[in-house]
């Protein structure tokens, strides 16, 4: 079980909850616009103004029944609501978007099946899914694991899309959008709490400098220690550590020209990647190459053939993980 605390608070919406009868007529979320029947465009939800969702899928904004693309749109506020923190959970909300990773390293995101294949490491492979955080390219597919950071809207591209995000994204993209800085005083503050001692926390505050410069300010930590407890080390594997920092700063020294200054940080220290017994397959090996006949030679075994105590005897446990015994290896 998961508890959710969000807090929210903002000098703009101050006047709203001090007018009762302009707050009963303020909806409390606005509906998802309808695309026309001749395009694959499907929206989750996104950021509404007169039931128009505003897309930057064609570098520019928007609306998204103007947008010839197959393409789902997924707001913050409907990621922050479903608990939607990074790529593996965005599977959940939006179609044909595969993601498999043991590992940051060993990572693949795919879109419609296609793209790149879940290998021992990939770090040189070029990817078949472009990952773009305001514009700027993640050259390596490791900056999808992290967690997402004070995110406005994401948009799920299905397609190749090589006129505008370049050769690798033949699969598709995803483009996420965090929020601006605003010349009006604005914080954000969400807490999360569950088993195995899980703890997320985001804040955000955005202020303004001068009357042209305004700056915002966001952080994330997520923590859970491991679900899998190791008898040799006497470690708690597959937790979870993540940190991500981002600080921006916008010039806008008249109207309709404006220049945006940003920075991030992310930093990922889990105890990983260890997996559970199961139970062992045949294979086509050898007898003398069939796990018992290995484990018997060796004089090993593993702490429990009960899947469900979540035991684990595996010497490694750095950042870089390693691999338990797991159903048809042998070892």
């Amino acid at each position: 079980m998961t508890l959710r605390v969000l807090l929210l608070a903002g000098a703009a919406l101050l006047p709203l909850a001090a007018s009762p009868a302009l707050a009963a007529e303020t909806p409390a979320s606005a509906p998802a616009a309808e695309a026309p029947a001749d395009q694959s465009t499907s929206v989750s939800t996104g950021q509404s103004d007169n039931d128009t969702i505003v897309v930057t899928a064609r570098r520019r904004a928007e609306t998204a029944q103007d947008v010839p693309l197959a393409i789902s749109v997924v707001g913050g506020d409907h990621i922050d609501a479903t608990g939607a923190f990074n790529v593996g959970r965005l599977q959940q909300l939006t179609p044909t978007l595969q993601f498999t990773s043991s590992n940051p390293r060993n990572t693949s995101v795919n879109i419609r099946g296609l793209g790149s294949p879940l290998g021992l490491t990939n770090d040189g492979i070029e990817q078949g899914v472009g990952i773009y955080v305001d514009d700027v390219y993640q050259a390596r597919v490791a900056s999808a694991t992290f967690d997402f950071l004070d995110v406005q809207q994401i948009e799920v591209l299905r397609g190749p899309q090589g006129t505008l995000y370049g050769k690798n994204t033949t699969a598709g993209a995803i483009n996420i959008t965090t929020r601006a800085p605003t010349f009006e005083p604005e914080g954000r503050v969400e807490l999360s709490g569950g088993n195995y001692g899980f703890f997320q926390g985001k804040a955000a505050l955005s202020a303004p400098l001068s009357d042209t410069v305004a700056v915002r300010l966001a952080g994330s930590l997520t923590e859970r220690r491991g679900t899998i407890y190791n008898v040799t080390s006497k470690l708690n594997v597959n937790s979870q550590d993540n940190l991500g920092l981002r600080a921006q700063v916008l010039w806008k020294p008249s109207n309709g020209v404006e220049f945006t200054l940003a920075g991030d940080y992310s930093r990922q220290n889990p105890i990983c990647c260890t997996q559970v017994y199961v139970r062992v397959g045949a294979t086509q090996r050898a007898l003398n190459r069939q796990y018992e006949a290995l484990t018997a030679a060796f004089n090993y075994a593993v702490p429990s053939t009960n899947p469900f105590e979540n035991t684990g005897n595996k010497r490694g446990h750095g950042s870089a993980g390693s691999t338990g015994l797991k159903m048809g290896q042998s070892c």
